[in-house]
């Protein structure tokens, strides 16, 4: 029964939403993940196989996990190298057939080995330029300061029993103040099927987190105490309250990678400004749809 939100609680809102707008401008923006390959970007490793006379090291084998990671996700880890090392080897068979047939000196080819060489120069740029100049100074300070701006939220830990009827709950309200036990009772009656086999237990909650009419009685109560029947859009609702505090903040470590994200993109962003204001750019062919919105006219205000 979905009287509560699924978000993460333990996070505040300020942080949680800069850190989900971030990550949206990550996947459009920074050339390459955060993780780091296994093998130091100089050290090619050791070599697993060889083709013709051909290396394949263990760097080659990340390279490959990269571009193939969604394959990969599918398929058991301990599966996973020998994927890769039959994956390369095919790949060195058939360039060098490419090769014999002269596919390397076509003007396709040619274009299509430019685009590539830029984009690994450009996440070479990003790794080591971007990515290696954030430091865990950096991280801690800012989350020192944005975890210092928030105040946390109250928030209360609770059990439910929820009925169809008024009539219902006000049996339950009576049959605990004759003794029952609260967890006993909603795994009998409650017809919540998330919580009644945990007793009700609802865990941690901020008011925000269920619909309003449950929060209103829940914050109401002290620990220990017992609402009497409390109605929502899903049923009758009786509630124990059994602790009260004030919301816990998310620790360094927990968040540490987020604030990477965040920062990374901030710097890709700042980088890339200074690099377009340096530079020559003519955008010759622009779709029609991307045309620029005709100047106003004099005296005419701007739409």
């Amino acid at each position: 029964m979905p009287i509560s939100s699924k978000t993460d609680n333990r996070r505040p809102k300020p942080l949680r939403r800069a850190l989900a707008a971030a990550g949206v401008a990550v996947l459009l923006a920074s050339p390459m993940t955060v993780a780091g390959p296994a093998v130091a970007a100089d050290d090619a490793g050791k070599v697993v196989a060889r083709v013709n006379g051909i290396d394949i090291t263990e760097q080659d084998l990340d390279f490959a996990a990269g571009d193939f990671a969604a394959e990969l996700s599918r398929v058991p880890e301990g599966q996973q190298q020998k994927i890769l090392i039959d994956v390369l080897v095919d790949l060195h068979l058939f360039a060098a057939e490419a090769e014999k047939a002269g596919l390397d000196k076509t003007p396709f080819f040619e274009r299509r080995y430019a685009f590539l060489k830029a984009r690994a120069l450009r996440n070479a740029y990003f790794k080591d330029k971007i990515e290696s100049a954030v430091t865990d100074e950096e991280l801690k300070k800012i989350y020192d300061e944005e975890v210092g701006k928030i105040e946390p939220e109250d928030e209360v830990r609770a059990r439910h029993i929820l009925v169809k009827t008024e009539d219902e709950a006000k049996t339950v309200v009576k049959e605990l103040k004759d003794g029952k036990d609260f967890v006993e009772l909603a795994k009998e009656k409650s017809l919540d099927p998330g919580t009644a086999p945990d007793g009700g237990d609802l865990g941690y909650f901020v008011a925000a987190g269920m619909v309003p009419e449950f929060s209103k009685a829940a914050f109401a109560l002290k620990a220990g105490e017992t609402s009497e029947p409390v109605e929502s859009e899903f049923g009758w609702h009786v509630i124990k309250v059994e602790d009260r505090r004030k919301q816990e903040l998310p620790k360094f470590d927990e968040v540490k990678d987020q604030i990477k994200r965040i920062v990374m993109q901030e710097k890709f962003g700042a980088e890339l400004e200074r690099l377009k204001g340096a530079a020559k750019i003519e955008i010759l062919d622009a779709p029609a749809g991307d045309a620029p919105a005709a100047e106003p006219k004099k005296d005419e205000p701007a739409k």
